[in-house]
């Protein structure tokens, strides 16, 4: 399976996983997601175990994998922590980038670009995730760079779902934008405030989300 499928594969499980498709405390058989995705076992549970890896799924002895239940309040929590750390890493990015991180920094921004014009969110995503990699970068700080990077991940299905959303992913960009003006131009005060309004739109924007799913599902009771 390529690396591409792989991605497909365990988006689809993230997303019925956020949306409530799969319940709390629902046990996800191998064998049974295997069929209904048309695949085989393996990448199912490499799909899981990643899951797991950000407390979507949790993996118990003799039960196999089990959706966990993340509490909203939880959610934006992590977003808070999120917002303040993107703003610590644009900050110290305005303060420290080198050319290399100019360069890299508007590359990653120019495929941003390319995939919101092309109108898919998910490629959107992947692209928005090394724009954000790069910042982490151009930080140079290590632990920081780590520490964002592990908690990026933990909100990955919430930040991918959440650029459905209409117009989220024009705005996004646009946004971008003005970060990216910021961090070359040194301003450090600037990048910080505009990452973290950027990661604080997500969350609210989430909330509208999962608000527009609930409503769908009490009208096709």
């Amino acid at each position: 399976m390529s690396e591409n499928a792989f991605h497909k594969l365990r988006d689809e499980i993230e997303n019925g996983i956020v949306t409530g498709e799969f319940e709390p405390g629902e046990r996800l058989d191998e064998v049974q997601l295997a069929t209904r995705y048309g695949v085989s076992r393996t990448p199912i549970r490499e799909a899981l175990m990643q899951l797991n890896a950000i407390g979507l799924v949790e993996i118990r002895p003799r039960r196999g994998a089990i959706v966990a239940d993340p509490a909203p309040q939880r959610v934006f929590e992590m977003f808070e922590v999120m917002a303040e750390m993107e703003g610590m890493a644009g900050a110290y990015a305005a303060r420290r980038h080198t050319d290399e991180d100019r360069e890299a920094l508007l590359a990653a921004h120019a495929r941003c670009e390319q995939s919101a014009l092309s109108n898919d969110t998910d490629t959107y995503y992947y692209d928005n995730e090394v724009f954000h990699r790069a910042i982490y970068a151009a930080s140079h700080s290590g632990f920081l760079e780590d520490q964002c990077g592990a908690l990026h991940r933990r909100l990955r299905p919430y930040r991918r779902l959440q650029l459905r959303v209409r117009n989220r992913m024009k705005v996004s960009f646009s946004e971008h934008s003005a970060i990216v003006k910021a961090i070359l131009d040194g301003d450090a005060a600037a990048s910080r405030q505009l990452l973290r309004d950027h990661v604080v739109v997500q969350n609210e924007r989430f909330s509208d989300l999962i608000a527009n799913l609930a409503k769908r599902e009490a009208k096709a009771i």
